[in-house]
């Protein structure tokens, strides 16, 4: 079966792909699966598709959420020219299935699927669709949801409740080994710090004020999105040599099973991919809600 797949602009819209690709090549024995990825060039998805060894192809993508009539108008350029390359994708790729996961990046592929005639398929997993799931919405056989109130938003039917997706690592990964590979002490508490793929400013200033009072009982990880790494990285040199050696501060960690296996604690944003994978880890945490997510982050 060959398999195209879109989704980005964070992880939460990336990692549940790249759970299905990797249940998907464990079955290869009994059935034969291709993929192709479309997504942004220079992007969280070809990051994570390269490590994955998955193949992508850039496309052209535009959010109509812009404020100004001009950036709509070239965001709507941007679309148009990610339709035609879509289209051209999967004139050579020949997809079975079209498989997107929300994100304005997921809107050309799937299009350019409903107008081939190859079934899209939606996997939405936060609790309420954004504008791409729900203009999408009328081109999908099937929309695949984390949590049962999400159903409702959706044609009769056309909603399946699957849960969220999660990655092999999270279950089988030994917590010594995940300490050992992010340079951490098995004798210290881990506080495990992040705010989604593109951080969190908000939750960053919060740990900065407390630093030196969390580095006296615990180790952190802290990822903080590119945004705000660098003044974090000039708080770190403001403190004593021993709390730097506790304090491990990363824009972006690809290890990122590593992170929830070791940690013992976590403060996050309550995104969808938080709220199934730190329970499929083990890891007791406290969430913050992203306050302009519409409140279904906090329900």
């Amino acid at each position: 079966m060959r398999i195209l797949l879109s989704g980005g602009g964070t992880g939460g819209h990336v990692y549940p792909l790249l759970a299905v690709v990797e249940h998907l090549r464990t079955q290869e024995a009994r059935q034969h699966h291709e993929f192709l990825y479309l997504g942004r060039a220079d992007s969280i998805e070809q990051q994570l598709c390269e490590r994955e060894d998955l193949p992508f192809q850039a496309i052209a993508a535009g959010a109509l959420k812009e404020a100004s009539f001009g950036a709509r108008l070239r965001s709507l350029a941007q679309l148009a020219a990610g339709t035609v390359g879509s289209l051209r994708a999967l004139a050579s790729f020949k997809p079975d299935v079209a498989l997107v996961s929300g994100a304005y990046v997921s809107a050309p592929p799937a299009v350019a699927a409903w107008l081939r005639r190859c079934p899209v398929a939606i996997y939405l997993p936060d609790m309420e669709p954004g504008m791409a799931v729900r203009g999408l919405r009328r081109v999908a056989r099937r929309v695949a949801v984390s949590f049962p109130e999400t159903a409702a938003h959706f044609a009769p039917g056309q909603a399946v409740v699957t849960g969220y997706p999660v990655r092999r690592a999270l279950f089988e990964t030994p917590r010594a080994d995940a300490l050992r590979r992010l340079e951490l002490s098995p004798d210290l508490p881990t506080l495990l710090v992040m705010g989604g793929s593109q951080g969190a400013r908000a939750i960053n200033q919060a740990i900065a004020k407390q630093l030196r009072r969390l580095l006296g009982r615990a180790q952190i990880v802290h990822l903080s999105g590119h945004w705000d790494i660098s003044w974090l990285r000039e708080e770190r040199a403001k403190l004593r040599p021993d709390l730097q050696a506790r304090y491990h501060i990363h824009a972006y960690l690809h290890q990122i099973a590593d992170a929830m296996v070791s940690a013992d604690l976590v403060v996050a944003r309550a995104g969808a991919a938080t709220l199934a994978e730190f329970p499929a880890a083990g890891l007791p945490a406290i969430l913050v809600p992203y306050p302009h997510a519409g409140q279904h982050q906090d329900r």
